[in-house]
This record gives C-alpha cells, structure tokens and sequence, in this order.
C-alpha cells in the first residue's frame, strides 16, 4: 500500500470515529481546525461549525472552493469504523468523511500552483436547506463569493456530476368520517382516499428532462402513510409524506404548481420545505480542466446537493467526490482506498495545471 493511501484511509477512519450527527458537529469542526493548523495551515472557525482554510479571498489565480460537510445521517451501529478488504467502513465513510480527508491532506501538503485551493467545512446539510450552516456562512462572508469555481465533494464516486435536482417535501391529508368498523357505510375511510391518491401520484409517468446536455430524472414520491386510531375505527383523517425531485430549469414555484396540479384533486397538500435545484456548469473552463485531470465522466447529478446554496448565491458549482453514492447512509457504509488516493490526484493535478 501507498504512503498517500495509507494516509488517507488513515485520516478517513479518524474522522469516521469522531460522532457528527447533524446538529452535534461541533466536536469534528473543532477537531479538522486543530488538524489544519496543527499541520501548519491557515484555518479559522467561521463561527456555526464552520471552518475555513486556505486562501479564501481571489487572489492573482483562479481561486476554487473544495467544500465539505461535516454532519452524517443518525448511526446505525457502525461507529466506530474499521479498515477491512481495502476500504473505510464506518458511518460517514462515503459521505462524506471520505472527501473531508482528502481535503485536509491536500491542505497540509499545500497542494496549488495553477490555482489557488480554498477549504470550507460546514454543518447540518443532511437536514432541510432551512437548517443549513452553509447559506448563512456565504453571507458572512463575502469574500468567498470571489470564487470562480466550487468543488462540493459530495459522493459521485470520482465523477464530476453537474447540477442537482430541486427537493420538494410535503404533507399530504386525506379526509373522510370516522365511524364504528362495524358499520363500515356509515364512515367515509380516508385511507381508502389515500390509496387512490397513493396510486395515482405513483402512475405519474416519470419524466427526463436534458438540460445543458445532461439528462435528469423527475419524480414524486409517497415516502410515508398513517392513518387510523384503533383497530375497530375508520379514520377520518390519513396523513402522506410526499417527496418531489424537480430538474435544472423549473422553477421552485413551478415545481410547487405543477405538485399541487397532481395531488390536490384527491387530498390537501401542504408543501413543507423546497430546496431548489442548480443549473450545470458542465462547460466552464475550470470544470472541463477538472474533467480533463483525470479524463473523468461527466454526470448529472440525480440528487439534491448544496451546489444549488451556491448557485443561489453565485457562484458555478458541480459534484466531484471519492465516496460512492450506493455505498451513502447505509449501516454498511464504506469508502474504497483506490477512491480515495484516485480523488486525490485528480484535485493534485488539476491544482497544480
């Protein structure tokens, strides 16, 4: 094994070890500062678990933004982590603690030449886009939108995935009359309501959608259901998570009208939060030089990521991490050692030009 492998896999299972469930990231905000600098590194506490490093005003070279969150998915007993079969297992591994050692390693080595590499690490992504750290921080702190690239290294498993899909969450209720399940005529079964609801969002043909040459999927989806009080009740009342993925190019509110045209025939539906999506950034000079470093595939991304908090505010964003999507928040989560060292070269390379 290498020495930047083992380095790597190393800091990987380090941070794997320290908890940061969202909401609770304090401690590894403060452990990657004390890292950083300890290491000989320019880090600050930007205050709300966040940490900056590097360079994080342009400068005479291009400047590029590697971000990174701190915060997992609740543990499914899988801390702490071990190293097995040539991977990091462990919660976190893949997204994204994985992407955060990389990026620690490349800012104690200080890697650069053709560009200048800033780091941000912050909180509470894995919660609603209202919870965000990241949307106040770039208010604080204006000069962070000087950037002319970000690279969020959220799992794409060494791919660059560009742009993100529009996140939609809603409550769905179904209403009826409660009787005795005795005399079943006499009630009007708000779970029947929800199945027939149920099935017809469910019979929405899923749509693609290109945009800027990438092909994005949308798509809704009944994510929970309950109803009933007792077991000899009809409800009245049934109640429907419904989750919407919209692609680049509609709008929130379009997002939310075009919801509302296919649920509220059979139920009342109140959106709850809408973390809208990003446009690609596919053809930016800096993208197509990332791309080029490691001749890497270009992806869209079927997912909502923080490049949309960015493209909010300004800034050109795409996807690019070693974790593997099918590998995040799952009790056996996992990064590959290959991934990782992979990840770093490619961010070497493209620093350096």
């Amino acid at each position: 094994m290498s020495d930047l492998a083992d380095r790597l896999a190393a800091r990987t299972l380090e941070l794997v070890d320290v908890p940061s469930e969202s909401r609770d990231e304090a401690a590894l905000a403060a452990h990657v500062l004390g890292v950083l600098r300890d290491g000989g590194v320019e880090a600050r506490d930007a205050g709300d678990t966040c940490v900056l490093a590097g360079p994080t005003g342009r400068g005479e070279r291009p400047l590029v933004l590697l971000a990174g969150h701190l915060d997992t998915v609740p543990a499914q007993d899988n801390r702490p982590g071990r190293r097995e079969g040539g991977a990091v297992h462990g919660l976190g591994a893949a997204d994204m603690k994985g992407a955060l050692a990389v990026m620690i390693e490349l800012a104690l080595t200080g890697a650069g030449g053709a560009l200048d590499l800033a780091y941000l690490f912050f909180g509470r992504e894995e919660l609603p886009v209202a919870e965000s750290a990241l949307t106040p921080l770039l208010a604080r702190e204006p000069a962070l939108l000087d950037a002319d690239l970000v690279v969020m290294m959220e799992p794409t498993a060494n791919a660059v995935q560009a742009g993100c899909l529009g996140n939609v969450n809603a409550t769905w209720t179904f209403h009826g009359r409660s009787a005795h399940s005795a005399r079943p005529w006499l009630a009007d079964n708000a779970l029947e309501h929800a199945a027939r609801g149920v099935l017809a969002l469910a019979g929405v043909p899923r749509e693609e959608h290109e945009f800027d040459g990438l092909t994005f999927t949308e798509v809704a989806t009944v994510t929970t259901l309950h109803g009933g009080i007792a077991a000899n009740v009809i409800p009245d009342r049934a109640v429907a998570h419904v989750n919407y993925r919209y692609p680049p190019g509609v709008s929130a509110a379009g997002a939310e009208a075009r919801l509302h045209a296919w649920c509220d025939p059979l139920g009342e539906l109140v959106v709850d939060s809408n973390a809208p999506s990003a446009p690609v950034h596919a053809a930016d000079p800096l993208v197509e030089a990332l791309r080029r470093a490691g001749d890497l595939a270009v992806e869209a991304k079927q997912a909502w990521t923080p490049i949309a908090e960015f493209a909010a505010a300004g800034l050109p964003a795409v996807n690019f991490g070693p974790g593997d999507p099918a590998c995040a928040h799952r009790r056996d989560e996992r990064v590959a050692e290959a991934a990782l060292v992979r990840c770093y070269d490619v961010l070497e390379r493209f620093a350096c030009g």
